[in-house]
């Protein structure tokens, strides 16, 4: 019987600003991605994050980006490998900190944005994310794009010594090539719940369709569905119905590693 773990990227509000269904999402997912203050979120709204995944038992991980609040982390930024080692460990210690102020501990770490994106194609980016993660902790699971694409970050990741988890989105169209279609082109979102639902069961068995109906492989562990979509909540429960109707079980990230 397959095992997927199902995460979302919450802890987005900051201030008096609000983003995400988190405190409803949270009872359907088994892993969170946590903002770490510089692409979103702050202080209070990641100490609030942390202890709803502990409520629910979710498994908290660090989502950190660039130091990109205005963007929202979604704009690239020339950094040398060195700043962005640092950027990394400076957030993922913060959200560690709070973890351990609520005796919980942090399971992973998933870039965010364009650090992401950057990291899929860019070895030194994808190389400086995972000695951060090194310096830090060794036991956090290192959150890579599932297929050839995401071969750079795999590669880097196992190398260093890391445990590499594999994941897929299904809530975003995919390119012929198995990057992800930009967010400023026609349909790249995906919100309509059943559709959403029929990839990710796709992704589980191993394989999701391109926008130009190009197969493209993936070997996954973990699906994503981001918190700022549209109707994340419907999505999510969604998902969690299809997977677990087709005999899949739905757990944490220390369950498929």
């Amino acid at each position: 019987m397959k095992t997927i773990d199902l995460n979302c990227d919450m802890g987005e509000s900051f201030g008096k600003y609000s983003m995400g269904m988190d405190d409803q999402v949270m009872a359907y997912i088994t892993s969170a991605n946590i903002a770490c203050g510089w692409h979103a979120g702050d202080p209070l709204v990641m100490d609030k994050t942390v202890r709803m995944a502990k409520k629910y038992k979710v498994m908290p991980g660090a989502h950190p980006g660039y130091p990109d609040l205005p963007g929202f982390g979604r704009r690239y930024m020339n950094c040398t490998e060195q700043e962005i080692q640092h950027y990394m460990v400076y957030q993922i210690g913060a959200l560690q900190a709070f973890c351990r102020a609520h005796k919980v501990k942090l399971q992973h770490v998933k870039p965010h944005g364009a650090l992401y994106l950057t990291a899929v194609e860019d070895k030194k980016v994808a190389r400086a994310i995972a000695r951060a993660i090194l310096s830090v902790d060794e036991s956090l699971y290192f959150v890579a794009l599932a297929g050839k694409k995401g071969e750079t970050m795999r590669q880097v990741g196992q190398e260093l010594g890391l445990n590499v988890i594999f994941e897929a989105f299904p809530d975003r169209a995919y390119s012929k090539q198995g990057t992800l279609v930009p967010r400023n082109e026609p349909n790249a979102v995906i919100s309509d719940p059943d559709k959403v639902a029929r990839r990710a069961l796709d992704m589980a068995n191993g394989f999701v369709l391109a926008q130009d109906g190009t197969r493209i492989d993936l070997d996954i562990q973990t699906l994503c569905v981001h918190g700022d979509n549209i109707g994340a909540v419907n999505l999510v429960k969604e998902i969690r119905k299809r997977l677990e109707s087709n005999g899949i079980t739905i757990a944490s990230m220390g369950a498929v590693a």
